[in-house]
């Protein structure tokens, strides 16, 4: 019979692998019923980014003990894997990061399993591929992303480097569950890991091969070599995170000779001082950017979050104003850029295609069509894109040439199989500075591509549901919807409701309803799989900026008035 939360409470308060700091902390919160429940109703599940809360003691937050049980599971899936597991581990700037990262490493070792270990911060993307040129078994990341400082998370990857899909992550999760108590998970201590060789630190060579293949990626290296790099001028903002390091030396090995780094976020700090939110997708997060921008006269802002899997741009539109470019935007630009580069010097491959997610703006699979490139969605999450690479690998029927998702994830290149802003950052930069050579400017592409392809306006709103009501309350939202769907919106017929929760096109079942609209336009509800929130996406298409801010507006208002009345 499963424990309630005050029980697992209890457990952890007698429980002799607790040590004395964390039961402290536990009896701190004695007697207050709302607090225990929402720390121990439920453990710590793999969503679409693997393992993510809350830091802090009991069974629903991150913690050391949480991380040595979810280490311990994929401990015993490496064992049934190979006979000689081991594991690549990163983590970036976070609070505690380097910490779990260590105390993943020794159970790790306490299993007989090797662990490679960078010696400090690295982004998410390097440990993909690292996982690859090592021929290891999984990986670990120890971060939260974008998400706020109280927050961390674990993410698992398999022996591709895509982070564990959904068969995987259930045979870990059976294991985790078979950890009965914390005197189950087994450790050794730090020397006698690497005593016994099941511990190896990473570190300069490896960052130098991960440079290196991100930068043989590059499409305008001569382009770069012959003068562009040196008259084109990018301020950058690792955002107190990982990217500090690979972004920079990335950009220095391209050929670009101009980049300002923002003064004050350019050191780890795990409580972001300087942000509300280390997010590059929020305009608020480039406030230092913008100000250096002004002063150096930038061609280009790119920013990157804490783990640098998401980078966010800045370019300034016809009035001088710099404006912030959607994750949907800057993956046009890119795709654009990528595909109209090869088709001009016969090197686009006759089965290429573009891969990217349910949720993310059709406007870049219209021209990945223009060009001749096929089209693949998955669901959201940039695993089941990395599962796609890995499948075309194999069987050659497609040529994977990019992917990405509204959410500010791009990748290019088959080295790793998770997105990255180190490669985003230098294609951005890189369309940049060959567009400025043109005489253009990455809001002048924009707008052409708006003339030829039709104007694409997209939104997000997303109602933040903490606890178990909030669950509740999710879960009351998505029944309302699948249950009684509307047959129209703001006065726009719904042509066809995909409820994906089917396994339909083909995708794995997943808890989201896509609705589209006889307009073309469409919205899509989804409960997040790393926070505890419900989103809402929302895109229309349309002939004027203006009249497709209309038509977006209408349409959030009409569906987000149903959603509130449930919240």
């Amino acid at each position: 019979m499963e424990q309630t939360a005050n029980e697992r409470y209890k457990t952890w308060l007698n429980d002799a692998a607790i040590d004395a700091a964390t039961k402290e902390e536990l009896a701190a919160i004695a007697g207050n019923d709302k607090e225990i429940e929402d720390r121990f109703y439920r453990d710590l599940e793999f969503g679409t980014g693997g393992l993510r809360g809350v830091m802090g003691a009991g069974t629903n937050r991150l913690n050391a003990y949480t991380v040595g049980k979810a280490t311990q599971g994929l401990a015993v899936w490496a064992l049934a894997k190979s006979s000689s597991p081991s594991v690549v581990i990163a983590h970036d700037s976070r609070n505690y990061s380097p910490e779990f990262a260590l105390e993943a490493a020794l159970v790790l070792a306490g299993n007989g399993v090797k662990a490679y270990l960078f010696s400090g911060l690295r982004p998410t993307p390097q440990l993909s591929y690292a996982v690859r040129a090592l021929g290891a078994t999984s990986g670990i990341v120890v971060t939260a992303s974008h998400n706020p400082p109280e927050y961390n998370g674990y993410k698992a990857y398999g022996p591709d480097g895509c982070q564990l899909v959904p068969e995987d992550a259930e045979q870990v999760i059976a294991a985790i569950r078979q950890v009965a108590g914390f005197d189950q998970v087994l450790r050794i201590s730090r020397e006698e890991a690497e005593a016994r060789g099941l511990l190896h630190w990473l570190g300069d060579k490896e960052d130098q091969d991960y440079i290196d293949t991100v930068v043989s990626c590059s499409l305008n290296s001569e382009l770069l070599k012959q003068g562009a790099g040196e008259t084109f001028s990018v301020v950058y903002t690792p955002l107190h995170g990982a990217g500090n390091m690979p972004v920079r030396r990335v950009l220095a090995q391209a050929g670009f000779s101009h980049v300002h780094v923002v003064a004050q976020q350019e050191q780890p700090d795990g409580y972001f001082s300087t942000v509300k939110s280390p997010n590059p997708e929020e305009r608020e997060a480039f406030t230092l950017a913008i100000e250096l921008a002004r002063k150096t006269g930038a061609d280009i802002i790119v920013g990157t979050d804490p783990d640098c899997d998401r980078m966010g741009a800045v370019v300034r539109d016809h009035a001088g104003e710099y404006v912030v470019l959607t994750g949907n935007q800057s993956g046009a630009i890119m795709v654009h850029y990528l595909l109209s580069t090869l088709k001009e010097r016969g090197q686009l491959p006759d089965n290429g295609v573009v891969v990217k997610t349910i949720v993310t703006s059709e406007m870049g699979a219209d021209i990945a069509r223009h060009y001749g490139a096929g089209v693949v969605n998955t669901l959201t999450g940039f695993k089941y894109i990395g599962e796609k690479m890995t499948e075309y690998e194999k069987t050659g029927e497609h040529t994977f040439l990019f992917g990405y998702e509204e959410s500010y994830g791009y990748l290019a290149g088959t080295y790793a199989r998770d997105k990255d802003a180190v490669i985003a950052s230098l294609y951005i930069c890189e369309a940049a500075a060959y567009y400025k050579s043109k005489g253009k400017t990455l809001y002048d592409v924009l707008l052409e591509l708006y003339a030829q392809f039709g104007t694409y306006m997209e939104h997000l709103e997303s109602r933040t549901l903490k606890g178990i009501d909030g669950v509740q309350q999710i879960a009351s939202i998505m029944d309302d919807w699948r249950q009684s769907p509307p047959a129209d919106i703001a006065g726009i017929p719904v042509s066809k409701v995909l409820d994906y929760s089917l396994g339909i096109e083909g995708l794995p079942r997943e808890n989201v309803l896509k609705y589209m609209l006889e307009d073309g336009s469409w919205f899509c509800l989804r409960p997040s799989g790393t926070e505890p929130k419900i989103k809402v996406y929302f895109a229309v298409r349309s002939t004027t900026q203006g009249e497709a801010a209309d038509a977006l507006q209408r349409l959030t208002q009409a569906v987000m008035a149903r959603v509130d009345n449930k919240v």
